[in-house]
């Protein structure tokens, strides 16, 4: 087991590069590898999760050549009917992302294949991407609890898979790019209606491998994302921002501790990610936004933050989605603001990596926050970290975010079960300690 230990207070500055967005490498694979042509890709994540699913797409035939250590990848793409059958299971480690997108996709092809993974993957609920996928005619076996390890019998199914019309009962961009994968293949229309802003790296993508789709705004932040199956994906190059989710973790470290001024560079803002800014901005926070410019289809800009007298606020609801993997982090913020924040509407944490909702409570209360938590939140009472040693309940996001706590501590944080920060931020540790974080390992 990896622990980190870090000792309280100092400052943070500099200029940094932190890795490249999860979630728009997960889907360079994909993209890459059912595209007919060479698709060349620089700046991809090499975590734990953007890796297995890439290992996915090896097993299934395609040849990928790196990543070397600048992120650069080229795929010979299969085009959209090439995949293999793998020779075992895909194991697809700690990556609900991987996990979640290929139901759709690999329920379209004409093979059987079973998606496994470790035991958080294989504790979370897959119902929201099986159920909608067999309304088109997937057939996916799970456990009894509709969890991995999950069971897709291609070879079962009759005919192409049907498009449908379907309402998104809570916002997800993964089960949104499920279907949309799934439609891919579908015969007819599938549209994809959600009741709150999602991620939209999967809509952009498919624009930028010449997959036609129609993106309808309904009006009172609701939107509908339609395509029609049976067309190709044409290789591109792509360049992938650096994870604005990533940022954030130095964003707030900027924000709480003392003489602080960080420039992040190059980092994704597109508009359905960048809840963290608005959010933190709403408090109080010192960001600017320098040298904003379009790289390929997604928004980048360099983010400047600077020491701020943090204030308690009422969070948003129609941010939520906007920032829903910040929040471990964002929880850090409130608890060095002055006076109380109160977050609702983000239900979705429960059924994260952790209980992360539950797991910020169970830390910030050891290291004696003024804190509990609700069915869809918390509410944060302002306060002085003291410290102690919290369990990050293997949840890359929660480690991290203990880290940053340390710069308002009064005594060491030690914070339990760290492995998984690999899972999306390869060098963090050393990342932190080139800003001036006090961290070992």
């Amino acid at each position: 087991m990896t622990n980190f230990i870090v000792q309280p207070g100092g400052e943070v500055s500099g200029e940094i590069l932190v890795p490249g967005d999860k979630s728009i490498s997960h889907r360079s694979i994909m993209f890459g590898s059912l595209a007919n042509g060479i698709t060349n890709i620089s700046g991809f994540l090499m975590g734990e999760d953007s890796l297995a699913t890439l290992a996915a797409f090896r097993a299934m035939g395609v040849n990928i050549e790196g990543p070397d250590d600048k992120g650069n990848i080229t795929i010979e793409g299969v085009g959209m009917k090439g995949l293999k059958k793998p020779d075992s299971d895909l194991d697809l480690g700690n990556s609900g992302t991987s996990m979640r997108l290929l139901t759709g996709l690999l329920s379209a092809q004409d093979f059987d294949v079973r998606l496994i993974g470790d035991q958080s993957l294989s504790s979370r609920p897959m119902k929201r991407v099986v159920a909608p996928v067999k309304l088109m005619g997937g057939k996916i076996e799970t456990d009894e609890n509709n969890t991995a390890p999950l069971s897709i019998n291609g070879s079962q199914r009759q005919g192409l898979l049907n498009g449908i019309a379907y309402h998104l009962p809570v916002a997800s961009a993964q089960v949104k790019s499920c279907l949309l994968l799934a439609g891919m293949y579908a015969k007819g229309k599938t549209c994809v209606t959600e009741p709150a802003p999602t991620r939209d790296h999967t809509e952009r993508m498919l624009e930028s491998f010449g997959y036609p789709l129609d993106v309808i705004n309904l009006g009172d932040g609701k939107s509908q994302i339609c395509l029609d199956g049976g067309y190709e994906l044409k290789a591109c190059d792509l360049h992938i921002p650096s994870d604005i989710s990533s940022a954030a973790f130095f964003m707030v470290a900027a924000c709480i501790a003392d003489n602080s001024n960080v420039v992040l560079k190059h980092v994704g803002i597109n508009p359905t990610r960048d809840g963290i800014i608005n959010i933190l901005k709403l408090m109080g926070a010192d960001i600017e936004i320098h040298n904003e410019k379009m790289i390929g289809a997604e928004p980048v800009a360099d983010i400047v933050v600077k020491t701020s007298k943090l204030q308690g606020i009422s969070i948003p609801e129609d941010q939520v989605p906007l920032a829903i993997d910040e929040f471990p982090i964002i929880s850090i913020a409130a608890a060095c603001a002055e006076g109380q924040t109160i977050l609702t509407g983000a239900e979705e944490l429960r059924v994260k990596e952790s209980d992360r909702i539950q797991a910020m409570i169970d830390g910030m209360t050891i290291l004696g926050i003024d804190c509990e938590g609700t069915t869809d939140g918390m509410i944060i009472n302002g306060g002085d970290f003291t410290g102690g040693e919290v369990d990050s309940c293997g949840d890359h996001r929660i480690a991290m975010s203990f880290v940053m706590a340390a710069l308002r501590a009064k005594d060491i944080i030690t914070v339990l079960n760290c492995d998984n920060v690999n899972t999306s931020f390869p060098g963090f540790v050393e990342l932190s300690q080139q800003v001036g974080i006090r961290i070992q390992k």
